[in-house]
């Protein structure tokens, strides 16, 4: 994983795909079912890349939002039995699909680490290669508000880009993208094409979007989830909501040009697929007028610095006992 590979020379057009998508709520096996059957079919109309939603595996801990706290502990649990080991066998079939469909998949996991006994989950963005590879693993670097009770803190080993068959490609989740240093960060490295998983619903993330194609000069691929109590009408996990509070998360999947403008969605409150063939070309005949990473830089002025190091608690804790207890 991560963004060593050598860079292969970069198409001028790709197909882009949002798959706007329900999960089978906390059921990994039938979401993990569903995603590649969405992948195939996707690939039979041509995407070379496709993006699935925010935490797609198995599902977003809506119920943080409700208001039954009693749930909570019993429902992490659930939430933690439907999450993925990266690697594991789930990555190695979506790896699978990914090389039958020759397409760059990326796709938002529940992620955690059960070979070291931590119940820690992250909120975790995959990128898989035409060719099978998981290239990237971006966690979550910051958890929104009540998320925190769920999810772990990532760190900056995810966000680097990665070299893919479709360009340089990184992608922020949900909120990150509200971070204007994580997104410079993108910009600086050259991705061509942007993408951002959410389960955010409202018209400020649109408004977003289209302000970081605009601001980055780059296309924008934004697939969100669409979920409704109505798919669950008994679930225990969801009833700590008022009675006409049914769709959890509307959806809203789009697509954006370099100038700003949504070329592809948006799609409201059902499952589909919002698609676009992008001219990766107007990116550069964007950049010539505004590159926020280059001429209309100013380093001499502002500079970034990022810490991409991995961070490992358990060598941290094993640290701690060796000086403890030598």
């Amino acid at each position: 994983m991560g963004a060593a590979r050598p860079s292969a020379q970069q198409p001028d057009r790709v197909v882009a795909a949002a798959i706007q998508v329900s999960p089978v709520f906390l059921d990994l096996e039938a979401t993990l079912a569903k995603t590649l059957e969405r992948i195939a079919e996707a690939a039979s109309t041509g995407a070379q890349l496709m993006v699935f939603p925010e935490a797609f595996l198995s599902g977003y801990p809506y119920w943080l939002w409700g208001t039954d706290p009693s749930i909570e502990q019993q429902a992490f649990v659930e939430l933690w039995h439907s999450a993925i080991d990266v690697p594991g066998p789930e990555t190695d079939r979506i790896g699978e699909a990914a090389r039958a469909a020759q397409a760059v998949v990326m796709i938002g996991v529940n992620e955690r680490e059960s070979d070291y006994g931590r119940a820690t989950l992250f909120n975790t963005l995959l990128t898989f290669d035409s060719d099978g590879t998981l290239v990237r693993r971006h966690r979550k670097i910051m958890p929104t508000y009540k998320e925190r009770t769920i999810y772990g803190m990532g760190d900056g080993s995810g966000l680097p880009a990665a070299a893919t068959a479709v360009g340089r490609l990184g992608g922020l989740i949900c909120w990150e993208n509200f971070m204007p240093l994580a997104r410079f960060h993108q910009y600086a490295q050259g991705v061509r094409i942007h993408t951002a998983v959410t389960v955010d619903d409202s018209p400020s993330w649109h408004t977003l979007m289209q302000t970081i194609a605009a601001e980055g000069r780059c296309f924008v691929v934004a697939a969100a989830q669409v979920f409704s109590r109505r798919m669950v009408p008994e679930h225990r996990y969801l009833g700590g909501f008022a009675n006409d509070a049914d769709h959890l998360s509307n959806g809203g999947s789009i697509i954006v040009d370099p100038g700003g403008e949504v070329i592809a969605g948006p799609l409201w409150n059902e499952e589909g697929v919002v698609t676009a063939e992008l001219d990766l070309t107007r990116v550069q005949a964007g950049k010539h007028s505004l590159d926020v990473a280059g001429h209309y830089g100013r380093p001499d002025i502002f500079r970034l610095s990022i810490d991409t190091s991995e961070k490992s608690a358990i060598s941290d804790v094993s640290s701690v006992a060796r000086e403890q207890h030598p």
